[in-house]
């Protein structure tokens, strides 16, 4: 057993394919920040944001070029403080054992499959709730599950989207449970458009491209529990139009108060924004998600908080940024005798392999670390189940 990896690196590799096909829901359709330079937990990585371009409006022949106007490139950033770690340790005993069967070779192989798995699922739900909890408005109604008879959700969520700014690029998805899947599936008309269309998005995971939407479905959909607070209003006329920060009083906290990722709504404005820093106090402020508010609330006017909800979301590429890197390693190495870094190219996750020696004992660890942050809300919308 002195060279392991190397003998399973074909197994290993195909399993990470295997995983990688697998990703059917939110993963590979955000943008995806991975390498195999090892990073340490706590680490910040950096993304390059470009401002919105000004418009000249006058135009002067003149025999001079143009100076230009001057460019800003911005960067936002990102804490990478998340862990996946998956350890499977043998003996000597076990590793005989499974000679006088399918061999150890086999097994270890289908364990690092798994493993594998279980850390996509992680990252999935983790991206899951950083989605719930990022998106600009809401809509449908709370445990109702949506496509209950037509798709006119589909073209709601569009809208609040199209209304953010979101492009029109083809690069928007739709993910959602498994209950607001089969519902779909039992419509007429997916059924129809599926027997026109081939099964390569079905072999995708993907229910239909509607609208410009891709539909698919995701195990990582996120449950949100609504906050305690009752009775708060807001206590000035808000504004402008875009503001995020609302001021507010009168609140019964109810131990949770507003809690991140609760719908809201405003007097008798209908629309659904989502609270994206919470409060325990019964007066201050609670800030909604970007864009902020579509129309200004009056003086003394209710927020409501929703009732609790399944967080289907519907977003762009550009929304959210996935980060993803192997552990980095101490000079010189730690006790691991053999290392193997593996990136899928078509989910771009990134998984590190080693193996520990010990007394009468091996040891497989597989690790990823990684973060996600939604950096345009805008681009994000929940429909509710």
């Amino acid at each position: 057993m002195a060279n392991i990896l190397p003998n399973l690196a074909a197994d290993i590799y195909k399993a990470a394919d295997i995983v990688g096909r697998e990703l059917v829901g939110i993963i590979p359709s955000v943008t995806i920040n991975a390498g195999s330079e090892g990073a340490a937990f706590g680490d910040t990585v950096r993304s390059a944001f470009t401002r919105a371009a000004g418009v000249n409006t006058s135009y002067t022949p003149a025999m001079t070029i143009p100076e230009g106007d001057d460019q800003t490139v911005d960067n936002k950033t990102m804490t990478i403080d998340q862990v996946a770690n998956v350890q499977i340790p043998y003996t000597g005993e076990d590793i005989l054992h499974l000679n006088n069967g399918v061999g150890y070779e086999t097994v270890y192989g289908d364990q690092i499959a798994q493993a594998m798995r279980a850390i996509t699922n992680a990252i999935e739900s983790y991206a899951g709730v950083t989605l719930k909890n990022g998106a600009s408005r809401a809509h449908g109604t709370a445990g109702t599950t949506p496509f209950g008879s037509n798709f006119d959700e589909i073209a709601e969520l569009r809208q609040i989207l199209v209304d953010n700014g979101m492009p029109l690029d083809g690069q928007a998805t739709i993910a959602m449970n498994s209950t607001a899947g089969t519902k779909l599936r039992n419509l007429a008309q997916l059924q129809k458009v599926n027997e026109a269309g081939g099964e390569e998005l079905l072999r995708r995971g993907e229910l239909l491209n509607l609208q410009g939407l891709m539909l698919k479905e995701s195990h990582g959909i996120a449950s949100h529990t609504k906050g305690g607070m009752t009775g708060a209003d807001i206590t000035a006329a808000t504004g402008p139009i875009g503001a995020t920060a609302l001021p507010f009083d009168g609140g019964t906290v109810n131990t949770t108060g507003f809690a991140v990722g609760d719908v809201i709504v405003l007097g008798g404005d209908t629309r659904k924004y989502i609270v994206g820093t919470g409060s325990t106090a019964t007066s201050g402020t609670v800030t909604i998600n970007e864009p902020g508010l579509i129309q200004l609330a009056a003086e003394d006017a209710t927020i409501t908080v929703g009732n609790s909800y399944t967080g289907n979301v519907a977003f762009h590429r550009a929304a959210a940024e996935l980060v993803v890197r192997p552990p980095s390693q101490p000079f010189g190495g730690d006790a691991a005798t053999e290392r193997l870094t593996v990136q899928d190219p078509f989910s771009g996750l990134v998984y590190e392999i080693a193996v520990y020696k010990g007394y009468g004992k091996v040891m497989f660890d597989i690790t990823t670390f990684y973060a996600m942050k939604v950096w345009k809300p805008a681009f994000v919308a929940t429909l509710l189940g």
